[in-house]
């Protein structure tokens, strides 16, 4: 009974260490940049749809199983990169904890997770799904050829609120843009942040991005500029979904804490780009959620009907 039990501690434990593992590869805690997005679409369509439970997991699901094959993919495009770079060299493909073949088939898993909960939203999503799937893995390349695959990465990820707003409601209509636009340059901004640390290691191995290009004063200025244009989007949503004060006081909270982004990270100091680029962003990310939701569920906000009749 003893061995019994010790043998199923073990694979307990095996099964644990293997999620785990799993996890910090595709970094799954960064979900919470674009998921509030996904989901601060599905509240603003739920003024005019119903939102069925089922509609809302299978909208989970699928952005897990895209995130996941997306960034799966990323890890073996860039396993032999990786490896060279002494700050990525921890990572589970070039320190052995997975192997290439172990990847493949999580990413091809993955992408069939995805690909089943966009059938279960309906057609039009099932169409969608493939072309979604080859854009996000496209991203691992743009770094090969193009200093703009910053904007690349937000524009692939940007499109998560059009997935979700397309989910609930089947159709699209242009005011959903302005969450995909505020993500696409929210994204893209501090990707410029997060690359600064590579800016040496980009330039002797030859790839591309803003900061290997630019150097890093200039790539923090571009970085500021787009998150300039991001909050003018962030402030949007209030105007094109009619929403009230309760919002307009959330998109000046992350307003406010751009500033504070941008203020951790210097041309000379890049010690706090960890606390700018996780931390401050998940927080962003969580206010324009819980902004959007509450100026619904108050019921003080108007509805987006008036902007959709100009589509």
């Amino acid at each position: 009974m003893k061995t019994s039990n010790l043998d199923n501690g073990h694979r307990i434990h095996k099964i644990i260490n293997g999620v785990t593992t799993y996890g910090r590869m595709i970094k799954f805690s960064h979900t919470i940049f674009a998921l509030p997005f996904a989901l601060t679409a599905v509240v603003l369509a739920g003024q005019q749809y119903p939102i069925k439970i089922a509609t809302l997991l299978w909208i989970l699901v699928a952005m897990a199983g895209a995130r996941s094959a997306a960034m799966g993919f990323n890890r073996l495009a860039d396993a032999t990169i990786d490896a060279q770079n002494p700050r990525t060299a921890i990572r589970e493909i070039p320190s052995g904890l997975l192997s290439p073949k172990a990847v493949v088939i999580f990413v091809i898993l993955s992408s069939a997770v995805f690909i089943l909960a966009c059938a279960l939203l309906g057609r039009l999503c099932l169409i969608l799904s493939l072309p979604v799937l080859l854009l996000l893995f496209a991203y691992s390349y743009t770094k090969r050829f193009t200093w703009l695959a910053h904007l690349y990465l937000g524009f692939a990820i940007g499109l998560a609120p059009l997935g979700a707003w397309i989910a609930v409601t089947d159709s699209y209509t242009w005011p959903v843009l302005t969450l995909c636009l505020s993500l696409m340059t929210y994204i893209a901004g501090f990707d410029i942040l997060y690359a600064c640390q590579d800016k040496d290691f980009d330039r002797d191995q030859g790839l591309y991005s803003i900061p290997a290009k630019f150097g890093i004063k200039r790539a923090l200025m571009i970085a500021k500029i787009l998150h300039l244009i991001s909050w003018c989007f962030f402030l949007s949503v209030k105007y094109v979904f009619d929403l009230s004060y309760i919002y307009l006081i959330a998109a000046f909270v992350i307003g406010i804490l751009l500033i504070v982004e941008h203020r951790l990270v210097k041309p000379d100091d890049l010690r706090h780009i960890n606390i700018a680029f996780f931390h401050i962003n998940s927080v962003i990310s969580i206010t324009l959620f819980l902004g959007v939701l509450c100026d619904v569920i108050l019921g003080v906000s108007g509805v987006w009907q008036n902007a959709c009749s100009l589509n």
